[in-house]
């Protein structure tokens, strides 16, 4: 048996938000249009749908440890996160890619421990490596509060895995189309507050409300 807490929401849902959703998940049932897809954290504390008020079929999210997007790698391994990409560029077609990160992210956090030499995991570890190209250039600045450091990787990591993205060859090709836009945010859990990565500089600005 499912735990009650599980048990107890499926209810919730099935006695509140269900019934105002119906006519959706009737008309979703034959297949989804969704227009963004969203690549975002696995953390409990940042779920996409519930930041963004999406209704059932609105978003197409793909979570991993840290939010991030793997470079381009066509070999037999397994791209969990990749084949999440291909499918919603070159099957649903979205006109939108969000990479969202967060403050006081536990991946960033095991990536800044990977550079001490000290092991986050079997798995995490490895995972979280796909930052360095982002933290070693930050830890070689002296000018750069050890303080801040955390914030900076977080951020940095976003555009780094959006120029991970661009590494794919579908996406760098529905982008020149037009045919597909980039973006990148930054959620703080302390402000519930949602930054943009926009300007040339890459620099996060609150969005307003």
């Amino acid at each position: 048996m499912l735990p009650d807490v599980l048990i107890d929401g499926y209810r919730r849902f099935r006695d509140g938000r269900l019934e105002d959703e119906k006519a959706r998940y009737r008309a979703l049932a034959d297949g989804q249009t969704p227009q963004t897809m969203i690549v975002a954290c696995a953390d409990s504390r940042v779920d996409p749908a519930t930041i963004f008020a999406a209704a059932p079929g609105e978003l197409f999210v793909v979570r991993n440890v840290a939010a991030l997007v793997p470079p381009y790698e066509p070999d037999a391994g397994y791209h969990g996160t990749s084949a999440a990409l291909e499918f919603a560029v070159t099957g649903l077609r979205v006109r939108n890619i969000v990479v969202m990160g967060h403050g006081q992210c536990g991946g960033v956090t095991a990536a800044l421990a990977g550079a001490e030499r000290k092991p986050a995991g079997m798995f995490i570890g490895p995972w979280v490596e796909l930052l360095a190209p982002a933290r070693d250039p930050m830890l070689a600045d002296d000018s750069i509060d050890p303080e801040d450091r955390q914030q900076i990787l977080e951020r940095r990591g976003i555009r780094l895995s959006m120029e991970n993205l661009r590494t794919f060859p579908f996406v760098q090709a529905a982008e020149n189309f037009g045919e597909i836009d980039l973006f990148g945010a930054w959620f703080s859990i302390r402000e519930s507050k949602l930054y943009w990565c926009e300007g040339p500089d890459g620099a996060f600005a609150p969005v307003s409300t």
